[in-house]
């Protein structure tokens, strides 16, 4: 009788050797490590960041492990928690077009955490995030494009399995283990698009974070659960496929070929807001830096996207800056009128500002239904802005950030130090900065951990 797919596929996910993984991909996973902690370091100021630390402090908390960019001690689960939902609070963290997801923000949390817990060497960590980016690619895919546009957030609902897959791997699980551990997080799995614009979407990260975590650690200590939750009509992938959906099977195929984090890669975010922008507003920028166009002579701003490229630009016009991270209007209108976006233009301060709701009100956008389905990361957009002198015309076909237009070496550190200064100071950020990009040759991940506590008040 022939093995299951989820065993195929387990098999897989615990019988590579670290040892083994390309050098390529090891530095791949060390760049999103980068990236990662970066993200977390800038978002633990965020109000999602307070409320969440704030919650498990009144609650309590064994202290077993640091927060990162805190003082703050909790236990295993709780710290995969927090530090997920940081991660993602800022919307700045990576993401992977297989997944049609944020990759990092569950994994890197739920595989540290573990490291922790069993002092595994910085090699087997970025080792193990790899193979669960392999894992989350491949079920995106085996769930197909549909599954976010039918308004599941991969992130979570995919990213999950990612991070259980790794965690299970620190932890020392067996196939059949991983395999049952998948079942569990099965049951956990959630996220909703509905959610966009507010504080439940950076929940969702650390939520999957947590709970891919107790699924290794309660299988590893004799919880059962379905050892086959890919497999049959009733499997993961046949209740959450969308009508584009592959199954499983021709994923099993490519494994490694190529690996997902090298193909189609990590799309490391230049911008803090919703990927599904990022395209226009390159666009939108190219415009208005080449022919000088100013904010008061646009009469309009047209941006046309494929059929599913939107899908995470839930707002038209939002009513504060969170929201404006998931509206191609509001993100388009205070980047002419600043001339780039920072961390500071999802404020609430920038976005109440009377100008911008006047620009977005001109901001228009339009489904380019004779194109192909597409995705954030994968297709094309259009963007015209008409003024009196004329109307000023691009298509947009490559994403910042993605692998074909990448950020450098020194625009990623500087992302990193943009982001953890005002948490650890110049000094120390530069120290955990050295850390996280010598982790591959640690034996393990106690200096970096500690390089990111903090003295500040973790819930001020």
């Amino acid at each position: 009788m022939s093995r299951s797919l989820t065993l195929q596929l387990a098999e897989f996910a615990t019988a590579v050797w670290a040892a083994d993984v390309p050098t390529a991909v090891i530095s791949a996973a060390n760049n999103a490590l980068v990236d990662t902690i970066g993200c977390a370091l800038g978002g633990v100021a965020e109000p999602v960041s307070q409320i969440t630390r704030r919650t498990v402090a009144e609650l309590g908390s064994p202290a077993v492990l640091g927060v990162w960019g805190t003082g703050m001690r909790a236990s295993l689960l709780d710290a995969a928690f927090l530090n997920g939902v940081a991660s993602h609070a800022l919307d700045f963290d990576d993401n992977l077009p297989s997944q049609r997801g944020h990759p990092s923000t569950t994994v890197f949390p739920a595989v540290l955490a573990a490291a922790a817990h069993t002092s595994a060497s910085g090699r087997d960590i970025l080792a193990a995030y790899a193979i669960g980016l392999e894992v989350s690619g491949k079920l995106g895919r085996a769930v197909g494009p549909g599954h976010y546009v039918r308004g599941y957030h991969a992130t979570a609902t995919i990213g999950i399995f990612g991070a259980t897959t790794a965690a299970a791997r620190i932890l020392g699980l067996n196939e059949h283990q991983l395999a049952q551990a998948w079942g569990l997080a099965a049951s956990q799995m959630s996220g909703l698009l509905a959610n966009f614009g507010t504080m439940a979407k950076p929940f969702h990260a650390g939520h999957a974070a947590r709970c891919a975590l107790a699924s290794a650690l309660l299988v590893r200590a004799g919880m059962t659960a379905s050892d086959h939750i890919f497999d049959g009509d009733r499997s993961m992938i046949s209740t959450y496929r969308g009508d584009d959906a592959t199954g499983l099977a021709p994923q099993l195929q490519r494994l490694e070929q190529p690996w997902d984090i090298l193909d189609p890669g990590v799309f490391v975010k230049r911008w803090a807001c919703c990927l599904c922008s990022h395209r226009p507003l390159a666009g939108v920028l190219d415009l208005v830096q080449k022919h000088g166009i100013r904010n008061e002579e646009i009469t309009a701003i047209e941006i046309g996207f494929p059929p599913g490229t939107d899908a995470g630009l839930v707002d038209g016009l939002p009513t504060n800056g969170l929201a404006g991270k998931f509206s191609i209007e509001y993100a388009a209108a205070v980047a002419v009128i600043d001339g780039d976006l920072t961390l500071q233009s999802f404020s609430d301060a920038a976005f109440g500002r009377d100008e911008v709701h006047q620009l977005m009100l001109r901001v228009r956008r339009y489904r380019m239904p004779e194109e192909p389905a597409g995705s954030a990361s994968i297709g094309h957009n259009y963007v015209a802005i008409t003024t009196p002198r004329g109307r000023f015309e691009t298509r947009v076909d490559t994403l910042p950030g993605s692998p074909s237009n990448p950020l450098s070496r020194d625009e990623l550190d500087a992302k990193f130090i943009g982001c953890a200064e005002p948490t650890l100071g110049a000094e120390q950020a530069a120290h955990a900065l050295k850390l996280a990009r010598a982790l591959h040759q640690q034996p393990d991940c106690a200096a970096l951990l500690q390089a990111l506590t903090s003295e500040r008040d973790p819930i001020s």
